[in-house]
């Protein structure tokens, strides 16, 4: 198989560098007046470091929709951007964070981004133990504003419930809605074994489908948990059932991970057939192509983005702006080499960190500006429901994102190429999902949620999907 490579771009190994050329980090983007002084949380070192330029690409192109933004450079996002305002407040970049998926780095960089170069917004974390840790950090600094990336752990709003934070986008757990009820009632599955992460994005991801899944009368009958950044999964895999002691295998094992863990279940046991998979898989083509066409049949749950085959008016103009903001992106889906940024568009890590810059600029407009008064600012942001490219999205109480969920599944195309087709669609997922999770419950864990049958609001209502088209 080939190997696919998710390189770290654009980041220095100490974590002091804040993205920015050494020139622009002095002198056009130092904290002026009363707007808005933005750092950006990205990663770039550790297993999802090779998205440190897609999440810095989606903030910027944000602004350069909505906010009269010019990218430094049409061939990088990490140069940065100019001339960005809103309602009369310029917008400038004091600087882009390099994390590496632990806590203690991405604390580290939001306090240089804050404490040092005062910024007074921050877009990010990407990851979920960095979601955690930045939402305790706000709790703390009242005034500062955080729009989060892409973290999809649970804790960050439904435990932690800080003010200040927002997620506008679904956690890890309704990214999974629906997933277990179609395995269940149309695939027949009846127990599957699970294998995710040992950290908070693949303990929310599990205890997703878990709910979903044993909701409908499903058994679980493992659960394994391999630590994030693990290379030889040849011991974890040993740990899962035999191939004929379950219906299949439900996965939340991302980053430089997910390769390396399917290749060595195929050498523990045997080739890989695609109805017997699922999960978070973050699949992408060049994964899928790297895995074979055996992995067809795979069913994926959700991310921030609907599957590439739903192709609305309003997502082609999106992806036809990223093409026009600059010549290329050197992207994660192209193995961090240039391509059409389009490409990198449409990945949910670009998404996630594209809808938090719309929230801000929305929620720029709701206060005409003035974010003299944090709290009416936080407001403000709060109240908002934002008319995306792939649905509209408002928060709940505790301001995390209620989403749509788009369901799919891999196919070969008439090219012998693995490609993903939409499945079914379910909508207006919230974090409580259907009531098995609230403040007062535990957090994901290895064993939370219980494996037990409960009511799902959407179990059979998931809306079908026909050629690419939602049947509304």
């Amino acid at each position: 198989m080939a190997s696919l490579a998710l390189t770290a771009a654009g980041c220095s190994g100490d974590g002091g560098s804040s993205g920015l050329p050494a020139d622009e980090q002095s002198a056009g983007f130092s904290a002026k007046g009363d707007g808005v002084r933005l750092g950006i949380l990205g990663q770039c070192e550790g297993p999802f470091g090779g998205f440190h330029e897609d999440v810095v690409a989606g903030t910027t192109l944000a602004f350069a929709r909505y906010a009269g933004a010019s990218p430094n450079s049409s061939t990088s996002a990490l140069k940065g951007f100019s001339d960005a305002e809103v309602a009369g407040t310029p917008i400038e970049l004091v600087g882009i964070g390099c994390g590496d998926d632990t806590a203690d780095r991405i604390l580290q960089e939001v306090r240089r981004l804050v404490e040092q170069q005062g910024a007074n917004v921050i877009i990010g974390p990407l990851s979920g133990d960095e979601g955690i840790a930045i939402a305790e950090y706000a709790k703390g600094k009242p005034d500062l504003t955080v729009l989060a990336g892409i973290s999809g752990s649970q804790e960050q709003t439904l435990q932690v419930q800080a003010p200040n934070y927002f997620r506008f986008y679904g956690d890890g757990a309704i990214w999974n809605a629906g997933l277990g009820d179609l395995l269940y009632n149309e695939k027949g599955w009846r127990k599957v074994a699970v294998i995710a992460d040992d950290y908070s994005f693949g303990h929310t991801s599990a205890a997703g489908f878990v709910a979903d899944f044993c909701g409908v009368g499903g058994e679980i009958t493992h659960r394994v948990f391999p630590p994030l950044g693990t290379t030889d999964y040849s011991s974890y895999i040993a740990q899962l059932p035999d191939r004929d002691e379950v219906d299949g295998y439900f996965w939340a094992v991302g980053g430089t991970g997910t390769q390396a863990a399917l290749e060595a279940f195929v050498n523990a046991k045997g080739d890989l057939t695609g109805d017997e998979h699922a999960g978070n898989f973050f699949f992408n083509p060049d994964l899928a192509q790297a895995l074979g066409t055996d992995i067809a049949g795979a069913h994926i749950g959700g991310f921030a983005t609907l599957p590439g085959d739903i192709q609305t008016p309003e997502i082609k103009e999106y992806l036809a702006a990223a093409d026009e903001t600059w010549e290329t992106i050197p992207g994660s889906l192209s193995g961090n080499e240039p391509a059409p940024p389009s490409t990198a568009a449409a990945f949910g890590f670009f998404y996630g960190y594209y809808t938090a810059g719309v929230a801000l600029v929305e929620g720029l407009k709701a206060v005409d500006g003035d974010i003299s008064d944090p709290k009416a600012f936080q407001a403000a942001i709060a109240g908002l429901t934002l008319d995306l490219p792939h649905g509209d999205i408002s928060l709940d109480e505790n301001r995390s994102g209620i989403v749509d969920v788009g369901l799919s599944r891999l196919a070969v195309n008439d090219s012998d190429e693995v490609v993903q087709e939409s499945v079914a669609v379910v909508p207006g997922v919230d974090q409580t999902f259907g009531g098995t999770f609230s403040p007062d419950t535990p957090s994901p864990g290895r064993d939370f949620p219980k494996c037990e049958k409960r009511d799902l609001p959407w179990e059979g209502k998931a809306i079908p999907v026909v050629n690419g088209v939602p049947q509304r």
